[in-house]
């Protein structure tokens, strides 16, 4: 049941050109750095990425943005990357705006087994296009599918040897829901205790849903957008 890896490469081993990742975090808030640092060091392109948003230009996603590793993001925010929106205004990337409650909804339908369901949510606008709508209760609805991910990478605060999880604070976010949705969860954790030591009543992710899991080192915990009076 000991699940730790060395470090984030050996985590990410099997990551291939092509595939769909999940990465937690909101956006500077709870992202797993060492794991997006690692991709960007062996240069796997054509990436389908789901996150909130893509960082910012020098960090978080936005690296892998940089070097052109993701073919399409799957997000509800991209307000603080530049380089995010000239690629998207240029036709270089493939972008899949989604309603914020409707992406959270999405992971969780797909970590749970659920293929599709309907929301209300953006009905009447662009988001709606081309998807099969349905009345419930004098409301229309549009149908959406589950997400899932060839691998979802969470970061956390505390782990142990089982994967069990425990994220800081609003840092729980994406996270706690993405790593169900992934064939493969990559956890890694600020801290990793022995098994026993967490409290079962604060666990956020059972071990069940991690599959690797690894301490990071250097966390930078940039601040995305700040506003000073």
């Amino acid at each position: 049941m000991n699940k730790i890896v060395k470090n984030a490469s050996e985590a990410i081993i099997g990551i291939k050109d092509g595939m769909t990742l999940m990465f937690g975090g909101f956006g500077l808030c709870g992202i797993p750095e060492n794991v997006i640092r690692e991709l960007a060091k062996i240069k796997v392109k054509n990436l389908t990425c789901i996150s909130n948003n893509a960082g910012v230009d020098d960090f978080g996603l936005g690296i892998l943005l940089r070097d052109k590793q993701i073919k399409k993001m799957i997000a509800s925010y991209v307000g603080e990357n530049k380089e995010f929106e000239r690629q998207f205004l240029s036709g270089e990337l493939e972008v899949d705006l989604v309603p914020q409650g409707t992406l959270a909804e999405r992971i969780r339908a797909g970590g749970a087994g659920i293929p599709a369901f309907y929301v209300p949510a953006g009905y009447g606008t662009e988001v709606g296009e081309g998807k099969e709508a349905r009345e419930f209760n004098g409301k229309m609805h549009l149908l959406e599918y589950g997400l899932t991910a060839d691998f979802a990478i969470v970061k956390a605060k505390y782990g142990d040897a089982m994967g069990n999880l425990i994220y800081n604070n609003t840092a729980n976010n994406y996270n706690n829901m993405m790593a169900m949705a992934g064939k493969i969860t990559i956890a890694e954790v600020e801290e990793i205790v022995p098994v026993g030591e967490l409290n079962p009543n604060q666990i956020h992710t059972p071990g069940i849903f991690v599959q690797r899991i690894f301490q990071g080192v250097d966390y930078e915990k940039r601040i995305e957008f700040e506003t000073t009076m």
